[in-house]
């Protein structure tokens, strides 16, 4: 018998079929089909906003006009506290007899879609969840607009997805695609749009999903400027170089600011938890959360509604001292008692607000740097530490104010953030609600180890394998020998004149022994003649593809020169040492080759 390397040395035209990506032509109708889902998403955002303005001013002004308003700039009375309680009222119902998924903040119903539901969703949340996030934001509600609009947005893609035969890993591109518009067309953030894609929705890295992805978010981007105006959203004046003292500081606030998310995906779920105690239905939940952020909000408006302006104020230094730790207790707090609550709104701008406070406040304390400079790096380390998204975190905030030379503080914020959020908790603000509900999600990508090693690398060379002519008599004693190939196995491969000619099973020998000639029967006969066969040189991906659809557990592996010359056995077995082979590269700690060469020589 050749060895296994020949063998593969004989067909170099396999090799030359295997490429770096599965994506295929596919890829240019999916490109086609998110362009009309980024323009959709891009509309949607800029109805989603236009009803936050408008019920805004409905709801404390009492008057229909879809001018933006500052809620901190404007005196309230004392009946504003009740606004919030009624919203709260409304999204509740709407809930419970609408549809149950408008309730939190859009991303874990998007995850949950995605994992589990097939990339479907149903087209009443894509009505709902804009308008009960504009009712929740609109009545003083402390969210952002991000969230509803990735689930909006991605409802959408899904809605125009069904109307096409696409398959679920498909619908699921354009789902994401709608999301990551939408979020490109609220912020105008489109590279931070696709990064959230991959880091968070996607769970794949492939250039079939990321191309259509990226066209949604450029497309909803373009469609920004005439709908909503051009970016970035918080310019700021651009830093000097930073150096090896800033990028320190950077690491202090992002290791601070880690602790403060882990902090607050805690009590959010603590307050959770709390809700779900209460001796009443959980569509009253939201109105009771908003009561409570209605009384917070008479005491700071400025925790009220989605709080850009507010924001924008942190980055130019203008909230200093007690105001600036009243300001991060207060939106703390009525961020986590009205998302506990179950209320629909998004996580990304009281992130924003509550991780420019805690910059600010420790720039301050170090007394050292732009004070812009720590807020930017705060607000890019709670997104990326809270959503463990944190190169996310980082271009959206270059994305936000252009400061490309505040990029090195950002990545310095981020990762640290990541590092301490990782260590401190298990699950993020995200995953957790999904957890909740019984499901796993895991957010660590690796290349496929079966899809690296070839059939060759891992298979049986000595195969059980008997002459077509071997009746089942003498099959079966030397199955009844132990340490034999044949007692070792399931199945054995039967050969005629060199070339294989079939596989027989040890059930295959059982129903045969009914017969009354069973010992005389050929082992041909009883077994499956000319059985599907894997070269040596696929791979144990597309190996175990073949298991699956011809649903058999053992494959003969054969010469890829056209002989069908017996040169292997691939079965669970060796699947399965595969993957061990895998765990053992991550788990075996050993000394390298140098320090092994090094210790072997001062032996001698």
């Amino acid at each position: 018998m050749k060895s296994v390397s020949s063998s593969m040395n004989t067909t170099p035209s396999r090799h030359d079929n295997l490429s770096d990506f599965t994506t295929d032509r596919r890829v240019l109708l999916l490109c086609a089909l998110a362009v009309p889902v980024g323009a959709i998403a891009a509309v949607v955002a800029k109805m989603l906003l236009w009803l936050i303005a408008v019920f805004t001013n409905a709801a404390f002004f009492f008057r229909f006009s879809a001018e933006p308003v500052n809620l901190s700039a404007h005196p309230l009375s004392w009946w504003c506290a009740l606004v919030p309680a009624v919203g709260g009222l409304l999204i509740g119902l709407m809930a419970r007899y609408g549809s149950e998924k408008i309730r939190g903040h859009g991303i874990p119903e998007a995850l949950e879609a995605i994992l589990l539901g097939r990339s479907l969703i149903d087209p009443k949340v894509a009505i709902l969840k804009p308008v009960s996030s504009a009712v929740s934001i609109g009545t003083g509600g402390p969210f952002g607009a991000e969230g509803p609009i990735i689930m909006t947005g991605g409802a959408f893609g899904s809605l125009f997805a069904q109307l096409f035969h696409l398959t679920s890993a498909e619908r699921k591109t354009l789902l994401v695609g709608g999301a990551a518009a939408g979020m490109a067309a609220v912020f105008a953030t489109p590279i931070a749009a696709v990064l959230l894609a991959v880091e968070l929705l996607l769970f794949e890295w492939k250039p079939r999903s990321f191309i259509p992805v990226a066209t949604a978010a450029i497309i909803a981007s373009v469609m920004r400027v005439p709908l909503l105006g051009a970016g970035p959203i918080f310019p700021v004046t651009a830093h000097a170089l930073l150096g090896p003292q800033l990028l320190g500081g950077a690491l202090l606030v992002g290791v601070c600011v880690g602790f403060v998310s882990g902090l607050l995906t805690t009590l959010v779920y603590a307050c959770e938890d709390g809700f779900a105690k209460l001796p009443f239905h959980w569509m009253w939940w939201p109105a009771v959360g908003g009561l409570l952020v209605g009384l917070g909000g008479m005491l700071d408006p400025r925790v009220l509604g989605v709080g850009y302006e507010t924001i924008y104020g942190l980055m130019r230094g203008e909230i200093l001292g007690a105001a600036l730790v009243g300001l991060i207790l207060a939106k703390g707090f009525v961020w986590v008692v009205a998302l506990g609550s179950g209320t629909s709104g998004g996580v990304l701008a009281p992130l924003l607000m509550l991780g420019g406070g805690v910059g600010a406040l420790l720039g301050q304390g170090m007394g050292t740097g732009d004070p812009t400079l720590w807020t930017i790096v705060g607000m890019a380390a709670m997104m990326g530490g809270t959503m463990r998204s944190p190169l996310t975190g980082m271009v959206f905030l270059l994305e936000l104010t252009h400061d490309l030379n505040a990029l090195p503080a950002l990545l310095v914020g981020t990762v640290s953030a990541l590092c301490v959020t990782v260590l401190l908790l298990k699950r993020s603000i995200l995953t957790e609600k999904l957890a909740r509900r019984g499901q796993h999600v895991t957010r660590e990508y690796s290349v496929d180890v079966f899809a690296l090693i070839r059939v060759g690398e891992v298979m049986d060379r000595t195969p059980p394998v008997v002459e077509a002519e071997t009746t089942v008599a003498e099959l079966a004693d030397q199955l009844a020998q132990p340490g034999t190939a044949a007692a070792r196995r399931q199945a054995t491969l039967i050969q005629r004149d060199g070339a294989l000619a079939g596989i027989v099973t040890r059930g295959d020998l059982l129903r045969v022994q009914r017969a009354p000639d069973a010992d005389s029967i050929s082992v041909l006969l009883a077994g499956t003649a000319d059985p599907v066969t894997v070269g040596v040189d696929h791979t144990l991906h597309e190996a175990m593809n073949i298991m699956l659809q011809r649903d058999v557990g053992r494959l003969p592996v054969v010469a890829g020169d056209g002989s069908r010359r017996i040169v292997g056995y691939l079965g669970r077995a060796e699947i399965l040492a595969a993957r061990i082979r895998g765990q053992d590269e991550e788990s075996r700690r050993e000394r390298g080759p140098l320090l092994t060469t090094k210790s072997s020589s001062a032996r001698i």
